[in-house]
């Protein structure tokens, strides 16, 4: 049952080739994530998915329907949550909900019903009739989300959706969209929460310059391209570069940053016990478990992109 099929899927811009040929599929009932810096084309895609922005080649099939004839169509079933919150703000919590309602062609009886499950569903019941610009940044979001799910969508798209919330509102909304996994709906998401991808995500591409370079479940693709475990060792000198000559051969991969040295290992307590071996006397040691934010920054690279 692939929801979402693209092969050699292109967009370009005026010369510019923000996606360059990729290919994805997406299953009923998965939530699947696109990760990659800024620039590397998963705004693109999800755009093109979300049917308002056509692509320039390949072969893209949404709900088997092509966005090029059928975008109308594809669009009714969707649910689409921007990654910046355009609610109405004149509008009570409520209003938002059925006013947009209307816009599928909802009848108002139906519509007054849903956005009572929706508001339940988000616990906002007890906002229904406050105006929304003075709701707090997650409660916002989560009224977003609450609109994204009016027409019972079979595919509901995420732009980083929890971008600038608190860790209690970040958690709640997690636990909102794993309810709705759980009941069938399809999540396709961008985020820059690594945590974030590891909790939600079943699937997911990494994509850099417009390409995927990795794809796989978040447990695979640390088990593919990092350790079991990654020692930081922080030494009490201006550079740390000095310290790197003397821990080679500890583990797969050393890696030198300004603050401190990365060891990626297979047993984190192995490594430590030799990095005394060695006469070494670092300032403070952490062992901790190789995380989706290590593949993500060997995949891209540590610089930063604009």
């Amino acid at each position: 049952m692939t929801l979402i099929h693209a092969r050699g899927l292109v967009k370009r811009f005026e010369g510019f080739t923000a996606v360059d040929g990729i290919d994805v599929d997406v299953q009923r009932g998965e939530a699947f994530g696109f990760l990659g810096p800024n620039g590397a084309g998963k705004s693109s895609t999800m755009r093109m998915i979300g049917c308002v922005s056509p692509p320039t080649d390949g072969v893209l099939r949404i709900l088997d329907m092509d966005p090029r004839r059928d975008g109308p169509a594809i669009r009714a079933r969707l649910g689409v949550c921007p990654q910046l919150d355009n609610l109405d703000l004149e509008l009570t919590v409520r209003e938002n909900l059925t006013t947009y309602a209307r816009f599928f062609g909802i009848p108002r009886k139906v519509a007054r019903a849903r956005a009572d499950e929706l508001l339940d569903f988000v616990q906002l019941t007890e906002r229904a009739d406050s105006k929304v610009e003075p709701l707090s940044g997650g409660m916002k979001r989560r009224l977003t989300i609450a609109r994204a799910l009016v027409n019972e969508p079979e595919i509901v798209l995420l732009d980083e959706p929890t971008t600038g919330l608190d860790p209690q509102a970040r958690h709640l909304v997690w636990e909102r969209l794993f309810r709705l996994k759980q009941q069938g709906v399809t999540l396709v998401l961008t985020t820059h929460y690594m945590d974030e991808a590891e909790q939600l995500c079943d699937r997911l591409v990494v994509m850099d310059g417009g390409r995927i370079v990795a794809e796989g479940s978040p447990r695979t693709l640390i088990e593919q391209y990092s350790t079991r475990e990654v020692v930081e060792l922080r030494f009490n000198a201006e550079s740390q570069e000095v310290f790197a000559g003397k821990l080679t051969g500890v583990g797969r991969r050393l890696e030198v940053l300004p603050d401190r040295i990365l060891l990626y290992v297979d047993d984190g307590d192995d490594a430590v016990a030799e990095v005394q071996r060695r006469a070494l006397s670092p300032a403070s040691v952490l062992v901790r478990r190789s995380s989706l934010e290590d593949v993500f920054l060997h995949l891209t690279g540590r610089t930063l992109v604009d």
